[in-house]
């Protein structure tokens, strides 16, 4: 019987290896032969060490990656200005591109720029291999998406794949992301994109149903309905492992709100334990190598000021689908100032959503909300946090309360925990009865903080008060013009930085009264916000004289 048994789990193991054997050759038949075997050729290329430099390091930050090399050398080892060659230090390996010269380095060194040297934790006088580098194959495929083509499944995995591995420079992504911008993305390049996202980093297993996320693009002061969400769901015993961004261009993004209130940065390992035992988290997504090919073009697109639409779904549903998520809400808010001012267009962008995710294996449902004016009073870090707490608490900003239960609702309602049209009270339920804000405590305790109460949160210690000049109604507050304001005063760097506001769209007020605070946490940045009042009038009023005519 035990030689049996023995024989039974031989032919298991040989099963198993049969088919993950049949699985690899399987995605290699999906290549051609052609494309293999210059992705061969590219590996065998980098085990080549041609040349050794001595590094020396100038204290630039120049925000690419470039390299000098003596003209020398280059030309003994056949390298032209611009070529592209693979530094190699320890177990660091990136591309960079050679600029020449034979003054700034001597022959036989290597000129690394300060953020360079960061990237290969390389220090002055030590030895750098430079290895040749051919053109990636990956580059073909980017001329074709310039030249209008659609790319394949497998086209745009190599160009992920070269992506992670350092083989393209950062204009080869920005010359790919300008191409999906003004030539566009087919539905399935986008889905593959998604997938080669997801596939770039590690994915979250919770091993438990249901999970839920939720996602907002962006583009409205303040809003920060996740921190409320997630105790509410999390509160009705939910999962929702919630990883969130820091701001690129707005005066807070949801992780630097709840580093405010405890720690944001974890690896998946602790994520998932976090979330088994309370059920949600607020976390920094960028802490952990979820969906790292989208961080990485990120900073691309934002400096470019490019988010083609294709990237954009792709970037999100890669991100909800790399931490399991089934049921997802998406905040599409439209209005004067926000991301989006056209109903129809954010409708369009609404059924993308639902029609790919659909396709990806998750749930979802798009809300079109009002993004025309800020949600909540604080902007920044800390004046953010206030308003959370004080919602959780049973008071706080009530715009903010009621999109925040609004969303947490309709979650409820997709996962079946109540019926339909149901879920707002449900929502406001868990907040009024505290279940909410307990979840919240519990959550930033497990996170490495001490739980205060909304009174505990500190500003920025230099204040400037801000009047109206003029009696009126207010009809407009913009995001944009605050939110500058709001970074002006150190927002999101210095958390405590930033703006209270007083007043809503259709108040009335008089000569003199409060309409907004200013925080910062210097004279000099206070100043320089008041500079930036003078240019950016956030607050408007209704004209009463329209035209003139005579």
């Amino acid at each position: 019987m035990k030689k049996k048994h023995k024989i039974k789990k031989i032919l298991k193991r040989k099963i198993v290896k049969k088919k993950i054997v049949k699985k690899k050759n399987k995605n290699m038949k999906e290549l051609s032969r052609e494309e293999i075997e210059k992705r061969k050729k590219k590996e065998k290329l980098w085990e080549e060490l041609p040349l050794v430099c001595k590094a020396r390091i100038v204290d630039i930050h120049t925000g690419r990656k470039i390299v000098i090399l003596h003209e020398q050398d280059a030309e003994e080892n056949e390298i032209h200005e611009g070529y592209r060659v693979v530094l190699k230090y320890g177990k660091e390996k990136h591309v960079a591109i050679v600029n020449l010269s034979s003054t700034i380095v001597r022959k036989g060194e290597i000129g690394i720029f300060r953020d360079m040297a960061g990237l290969l934790k390389v220090g002055e006088g030590r030895k750098i291999n430079i290895l040749h580098m051919e053109r990636p194959a990956s580059l073909e495929y980017i001329k074709m998406k310039m030249d209008g083509e659609g790319l394949s499944e497998e086209r745009v995995k190599i160009i992920i794949d070269d992506l992670m591995r350092n083989r393209l420079a950062e204009p080869d992504i920005a010359i790919w992301i300008s191409a999906m911008y003004m030539r566009g993305m087919e539905e399935n390049e986008t889905i593959a994109l998604t997938k080669a996202i997801v596939e770039s980093g590690d994915t979250l297993d919770l091993d438990a149903k249901p999970v839920v996320d939720k996602h907002c693009i962006g583009g409205v002061a303040g809003n920060r309905t996740t921190m409320i969400v997630v105790p509410i769901i999390a509160a009705a015993g939910i999962y929702m492992p919630k990883t969130s961004s820091r701001a690129i261009t707005s005066p807070s993004g949801t992780a630097d709100t709840m580093e405010c209130l405890a720690k944001v940065n974890f690896q998946l390992k602790q994520l998932r334990k976090m979330v088994k035992k309370a059920r949600g988290c607020v976390v920094w997504g960028g802490g952990m190598n979820i969906a790292p090919a989208d961080d990485k073009m990120i900073k691309i697109r934002y400096p470019l000021s490019l988010d083609p639409r294709g990237v954009l779904l792709a970037s999100i549903l890669a991100k909800k689908k790399a931490v399991g998520a089934q049921y997802v809400v998406i905040d599409i808010p439209i209005g004067r100032g926000a991301k989006i001012a056209d109903p129809e267009k954010a409708k369009e962008l609404g059924r993308d959503f639902i029609r790919m995710g659909s396709k990806l294996g998750m749930n979802m449902e798009v809300l079109i909300t009002d993004g025309s004016e800020p949600i909540g009073n604080g902007i920044g870090p800390a004046l953010e946090a206030k308003d959370v707490l004080e919602v959780l608490e049973g008071n706080g900003p009530e715009d903010l309360r009621n999109k925040s239960c609004l969303i947490a609702g309709r979650l409820l309602e997709m996962v079946g925990e109540v019926k339909q049209g149901d879920g707002y009270d449900m929502a406001s339920k868990l907040v009024n009865n505290g279940k909410a804000l307990k979840k919240m405590y519990e959550i930033i305790k497990m996170q490495g903080g001490k739980p205060p109460n909304s009174g505990d949160i500190q500003f920025g210690k230099h204040k400037y008060v801000v009047k109206a000049k003029r009696s009126g109604k207010i009809s407009h507050i913009d995001n944009k013009k605050i939110s500058k304001i709001a970074r002006a005063a150190g927002a999101p760097r210095d958390k405590k930085a930033g703006i209270y506001l007083y007043r809503l769209k259709g108040n009335k007020v008089k000569k003199g009264d409060i309409l907004f605070d200013i925080y910062a946490e210097s004279k000099n940045r206070l100043n320089f916000a008041l500079k930036a009042l003078e240019v950016w009038h956030p607050i408007e009023f209704e004209k009463m004289l329209l035209d003139v005519m005579g």
